[in-house]
């Protein structure tokens, strides 16, 4: 039966790879389609181990080669994004959720690569040598669940060293506004403290742009109080906080409790004085008040209230899978050299994560699969959210026992069984 369940996973992810990359020539699409089973069997971005999963009958350093060879396609990333964008963009509701995470990826011993710069480690706080990743993933808004299916829409690598880097700003805006534009304006954007930016609320806060926006305050901005001007975080203490919660939370392994107090006030930016907006402030989380600005119609509701935070501790639940994501692949071992191989290979690593978080995990007619994936993950406290960890670490135990053996047709695409849409209506 497991067998059974390998080669069926293998023909959807070569119908998953065959739509992403439509618009190639057929060596980029039979490569694109070896990539994204190469890093979910391997779970490993280094080539000679996506090789070594392959089981070519042919001598590792030519499969390597070959692979080194297509991954400088220049046309991949933006054929591949868009299709990523287009196929995750039908997930996403009126209220989905669009969480947006600037993350590391530290390389402190390279120098040989390009375009090698200065980051800031999330994890120790420390500056060493590496890239920034931008990303985007669409989540419901469903603290009764305990697990909520994601959906990865964007994931660039970028490096301030490169020389067609303009700025920080200008990634996040250009996610920002290629998001928008394949949902159509649907979702609501959720970004920490880094999103709290002038340059950002000049293209979220006006109306006409039609982006609503949930954004975790610093404290310093003074934004317009009645007829005072005063800072967020002088605000959020005269905040009245009339409903109160209790919440149980992992914090480093361990359940934490924790009671919170929140509630909201109205506010508006000098910038931007005709849009109205709000201050949520929630105490209980530390010592630091958490708040939270957002720009779209809110009331003193205990239930709607609860609705914009919960919203926001999404986001803390998207971050441990984001820092799954690059611990699973090994994505701090990457080592191809050349600066447009490495933005490729983060595109294909977004593409095998929204295999196994969006196609695998949602698809009713695909249950029966993820059953399976699931049973093979061996995990020591259980499935956790989202259930992506379970089912990456599956896929791998399942290809691990099942290989793919020889190298399919180019023709495979066409050959895939009709009975396993690719998409569920």
């Amino acid at each position: 039966m497991l067998a059974q369940t390998a080669v069926k996973i293998r023909d959807q992810m070569a119908r998953f790879s065959g739509k992403l990359s439509q618009g190639l020539c057929k060596p980029a699409q039979r490569f694109v389609e070896e990539m994204i089973y190469g890093i979910q069997a391997a779970q490993s971005v280094q080539l000679s181990t996506i090789g070594r999963s392959l089981g070519e009958e042919i001598p590792l350093l030519k499969t390597v080669k070959r692979l080194s060879e297509d991954l400088f396609r220049r046309e991949l990333r933006p054929v591949l994004q868009a299709a990523l964008l287009r196929e995750g963009a039908k997930q996403i509701q009126e209220d989905s959720l669009l969480v947006l995470d600037l993350s590391d990826l530290v390389k402190p011993y390279a120098e040989k690569m390009e375009h090698l710069a200065w980051v800031r480690d999330g994890s120790t706080g420390e500056l060493g040598k590496g890239y920034w990743l931008c990303q985007v993933i669409g989540v419901e808004n469903r603290v009764e669940e305990e697990e909520t299916a994601i959906t990865p829409l964007y994931g660039e690598l970028y490096s301030q060293a490169a020389p067609d880097f303009v700025s920080e700003n200008h990634e996040i805006l250009s996610a920002v506004e290629k998001v928008s534009a394949a949902t159509e304006k649907r979702g609501i954007w959720i970004i920490d403290r880094g999103g709290d930016r002038g340059e950002l609320y000049a293209e979220l806060a006006p109306p006409e742009r039609g982006r609503r926006f949930i954004i975790r305050q610093v404290g310093n901005r003074e934004v317009c109080w009645g007829r005072r001007k005063l800072s967020t975080v002088e605000i959020a203490r005269r905040c009245a906080l009339p409903y109160a919660t209790t919440v149980v939370r992992e914090d480093h392994g361990q359940e934490k409790v924790d009671h919170l107090e929140f509630g909201l006030t109205a506010v508006r930016l000098p910038e931007h004085p005709e849009v109205p907006l709000w201050l949520v402030v929630v105490k209980g989380f530390g010592e630091e008040l958490l708040m939270l600005l957002v720009n779209f119609p809110l009331r003193k509701n205990r239930r709607l209230l609860w609705w914009v935070i919960s919203a926001y501790l999404t986001r803390w639940r998207i971050e441990e899978t984001i820092r799954f994501v690059k611990q699973s692949y090994e994505l701090e071992d990457i080592r191809v050299l050349r600066y447009e191989r490495l933005r490729n290979l983060m595109v294909l690593v977004v593409a095998a994560m929204f295999f196994a978080a969006a196609v695998l995990g949602r698809k009713t007619k695909l249950k029966v699969l993820v059953s399976h994936a699931l049973a093979s993950a061996k995990r020591l406290y259980g499935i956790p959210d989202f259930c992506y960890y379970a089912v990456a670490d599956g896929l791998r135990a399942i290809f691990s026992r099942h290989p793919r053996r020889s190298r399919s047709p180019l023709t495979h695409h066409a050959q895939a069984s009709p009975l396993l849409p690719l998409f569920d209506t």
